[in-house]
């Protein structure tokens, strides 16, 4: 995960802290020095984070916080707001346009992810009830107009196409049809290129002119580094840029350029690519992301995440189920597809508080191998067997792990663990309610 490093070693320099009861200048200069190093190993600017860490000394040296009860947490909680701070302070949102529709430009270099985040973008904003078309810009690149349309016809959302013309053009011709059908959101999916160079510039200030985007948003792959924020500031000084769409935020990625972009080119990061999903879009909040990677979670996201995934109607029922202790394995199926909705365990883990750090990346894999046995094990099931497990003897067992791919010691534990939680929830006697939000872990 993103930032993984970085949450470790600043884990490490701030536990050091919190074991003194009392805290010296020397102290939090020395606590500072490793944050700084932290910084530098995660790819961050060298001067953003030489500035960062003297903003913080400067704040944390103060009398207010060294004779503080905790002054450890002080400082902790002003490294926070620092990291908040850096990367924008607040959400920055999309700006509709007062008269429909609003014109987005998608810009950045080719491999970046352009095409798929244009149908991610586009899908998230079908979710808030706009209707987006996506117009295929990209005629250099082989196979490109074809990709949009597959992704496009993945997400639901109209795509609009010339061939391989002129893309000021098209992207003009995309604009009346757009009007002329009622879309209010056009996004433009532009051609890229594997450098900045004077033909992509020149390119898509013809567009722009052409079209006067509300929003023109730079796709840039956060493992590219220092050469994300390279490249944001060569777009922006062209261009002139309103936002970054940062994606792999979600692959082993130091996370430095998360950290860069705002401090180097002024822009905000808009949203962040977190998967391969069309699903795995996130608005970017500063806040959050700065809790994460002190390992204090991100209950908001989970919660806003787990409303949009999961099917609430289900999850009514299974509270019911849960309330009168009437839960059977097909509950626990319903469970593990409503958890891969949200995404990986990882991802969903890391944004519990106070989990990152206690729990592997290896433990991580194995609740993940976990996960996929038991699907396995009880889609290996009958109807019947599903709804009655006591029913399941051991001539079952046996079927059923052989069906499965497992052995009868995993459909064994599979069902100590169902009367585990049968008996938990009979114990909590109806204080089981679940309001729908979170699915039941079926492990």
């Amino acid at each position: 995960m993103a930032f993984e490093g970085l949450s470790e070693k600043l884990s490490a320099a701030f536990k050091r802290l919190r074991s003194k009861g009392k805290l010296t200048e020397a102290d939090v200069r020395q606590a500072m020095r490793e944050v700084r190093l932290a910084l530098l190993e995660a790819d961050v600017n060298y001067k953003i984070a030489k500035q960062f860490v003297n903003d913080v000394t400067e704040r944390a040296i103060g009398s207010a916080v060294l004779e503080s009860l905790t002054p450890a947490q002080q400082v902790i909680k002003i490294v926070n707001e620092e990291l908040t701070a850096l990367m924008g302070g607040e959400q920055s949102r999309i700006r509709y346009a007062s008269k429909p529709p609003t014109v987005i430009l998608l810009c950045g270099l080719q491999g970046s992810g352009k095409t798929t985040h244009a149908a991610k973008l586009a899908l998230s904003m079908k979710k808030q009830g706009k209707r987006p078309l996506l117009a295929a810009c990209d005629v250099y690149r082989p196979a490109a107009i074809k990709q949009l349309q597959v992704v496009g016809e993945k997400a639901g959302v109209p795509v609009f196409e010339q061939g391989q013309g002129d893309p000021v053009k098209i992207a003009k011709a995309a604009l009346h049809h757009a009007k002329d059908h009622g879309s209010d959101v056009l996004i433009l999916d532009t051609a890229g290129r594997l450098h900045v160079d004077e033909a992509l510039m020149d390119e898509l200030k013809r567009i722009k002119a052409a079209v006067e985007p509300d929003e023109i948003l730079l796709v840039v792959d956060a493992m590219t580094g220092q050469d994300a924020v390279n490249v944001a500031s060569s777009f922006n000084e062209v261009l002139g840029i309103d936002g970054v769409i940062l994606t792999k935020l979600d692959g082993d990625t130091r996370g430095g350029a998360a950290l860069s972009v705002r401090a180097v080119t002024g822009k905000p990061i808009k949203f962040a690519g977190t998967g391969e999903k069309l699903d795995d879009l996130e608005p970017f909040h500063p806040e959050r992301m700065a809790s994460r990677i002190l390992g204090m979670g991100d209950m908001l996201t989970l919660i806003e995440k787990a409303e949009q995934e999961v099917d609430q109607k289900k999850a009514a029922e299974m509270a019911k189920k849960l309330k009168h202790n009437a839960i059977d394995f097909n509950d626990f199926l319903e469970s593990i597809r409503q958890m891969k909705k949200m995404g990986s365990l990882s991802s969903v883990m890391n944004m519990l508080p106070g989990v990152r750090g206690k729990v592997s990346e290896e433990q991580m894999d194995k609740g993940e191998i976990e996960m996929k046995r038991t699907e396995a094990i009880i889609t290996s099931m009958t109807a019947y067997e599903r709804e009655r497990p006591e029913s399941i003897n051991p001539s079952r067992k046996r079927r059923i792990a052989s069906g499965s791919g497992t052995k009868v010691e995993d459909v064994n534990r599979l069902l100590r663990n169902f009367e585990q939680t049968r008996k938990m929830m009979k114990q909590m006697g109806g204080k089981g309610k679940r309001r729908g939000r979170m699915p039941m872990l079926p492990f």
